[in-house]
């Protein structure tokens, strides 16, 4: 007798909720991965960028050093002040300063030459007599990231040693 009488099945409804949670739990789950994996790429490209930006600061200080060795002259006739910008002459496989600005990949690179004051102690001051021996360099390396200019710098002084 109990062939002959269905019973109405209630777990129906129950199973389409359980599909629809389970859609949403992977859909969720896919892009929160998605935008980990974004921001990831985002924070790698910063990386970089910044990475090569300290190749760039440390490579404009050592050609400001070889342009000292050379003589010293290279560094004092430089104007104070003033935005110089290195380039690379593959003719004649050397180094030159020029004040027209230049580009490497993205990166701007940019050299100032500062005077320095002596006191009566010979301590580097902000007042007192100039010392014709010594410069404060200061190279800028910037770049622009999202809209966003990002500049990091490296200030040094160099005297003249020979």
């Amino acid at each position: 007798m109990k062939y002959f009488f269905k019973t109405k099945n209630t777990n129906s409804g129950f199973m389409v909720v359980e599909l629809l949670i389970a859609i949403f739990i992977v859909v969720t789950s896919i892009l929160a991965f998605s935008n980990v994996a974004q921001k990831s790429i985002n924070v790698s490209r910063q990386s970089l960028d910044t990475s090569q930006a300290s190749f760039l600061l440390e490579e404009g200080a050592e050609v400001v050093r070889l342009y000292r060795d050379i003589r010293w002259s290279n560094i004092s006739g430089m104007t104070t002040g003033v935005d110089y910008y290195m380039d690379f002459d593959v003719a004649r496989s050397t180094w030159y300063f020029t004040t027209t600005p230049n580009t490497v990949d993205k990166f701007t690179r940019r050299i100032v030459f500062e005077s320095v004051n002596r006191d009566g102690n010979g301590n580097i001051a902000v007042a007192g007599s100039v010392d014709s021996g010594t410069r404060l360099v200061t190279v800028y390396v910037s770049w622009t990231d999202g809209g966003v200019n990002i500049t990091k710098d490296l200030s040094f002084y160099i005297s003249d040693i020979f």
